[in-house]
């Protein structure tokens, strides 16, 4: 199998795209060592607190002692401009920046020959939605984090970064128009994000570091203006 034996850490790798990057690896033969704050069979904790990053890492090293995959996909909270505080603004930070960060710095000495870092971040780093900026702040640092630790760690590890558009983490099959408006024809699923993570972490890609990879169906690149194709924006004067 093509992971057999390699060491996989996944963060948010409880539910959604993380469990389904989890499982993947585990059918190529992987040892994965989930951080969760739900119930994993790994370990339990915050990726915002920087103990939990600790006692983690720890762990990780005395039960393999090196690191072949790092996949940071720890998912910060979302909330606006009206409603984020200061806290939950550098919580959500914390969690989708200073987490992958720090889980770097602290396997550095551990990371094998060929090791990868996949970041997750989100289409969203290029475009938004009112109200979303927390997320949008963490996703958009995560995008710029992956290529300036591509270059802190050249020569010894590769670092990427994918940016999902829309993934229905319940592999809910859309029709109409959720559907025809991507570009692709179909909403994404988990296996859509974690089929890329495999391959960047893979041999295959051992030619690409620093890059981000959208994978939207397209939606990213679909221009949309006003009245075209039954669109229609209407002024919000709230």
């Amino acid at each position: 199998m093509m992971f057999k034996d390699r060491v996989v850490v996944v963060t948010g790798g409880a539910k959604g795209i993380g469990k389904t990057i989890a499982e993947e690896f585990r059918k190529a033969g992987a040892h994965v060592c989930i951080i969760d704050l739900l119930p994993n069979d790994y370990f339990v904790g915050d990726v915002g607190e920087q103990k939990v990053l600790e006692a983690f890492a720890d762990k990780v090293i005395a039960d393999y002692g090196r690191v072949d995959v790092l996949v940071n996909n720890a998912l910060p909270v979302m909330k606006g401009l009206d409603t984020c505080s200061y806290e939950q603004f550098n919580y959500a930070l914390r969690v989708g920046v200073t987490a992958p960060f720090y889980l770097t710095k602290l396997f550095a000495k551990y990371f094998a020959p060929g090791a990868s870092i996949i970041n997750i971040s989100s289409s969203r780093d290029r475009m938004s939605q009112p109200q979303t900026e927390s997320y949008t702040a963490a996703k958009g640092g995560i995008s710029a984090l992956t290529h300036a630790l591509a270059v802190s760690l050249s020569g010894k590890v590769r670092v990427n970064s994918i940016s999902p558009g829309w993934i229905d983490t319940d592999f809910t099959e859309y029709h109409g128009p959720d559907a025809f408006q991507q570009p692709a024809g179909r909403v994404g699923n988990p296996l859509d994000i974690a089929n890329m993570v495999l391959f960047l972490a893979s041999d295959k890609a051992g030619f690409i570091t620093g890059e981000n990879i959208c994978i939207d169906g397209g939606m990213t690149h679909l221009m949309i203006y006003h009245n075209d194709y039954g669109w229609k924006l209407e002024e919000n004067n709230q």
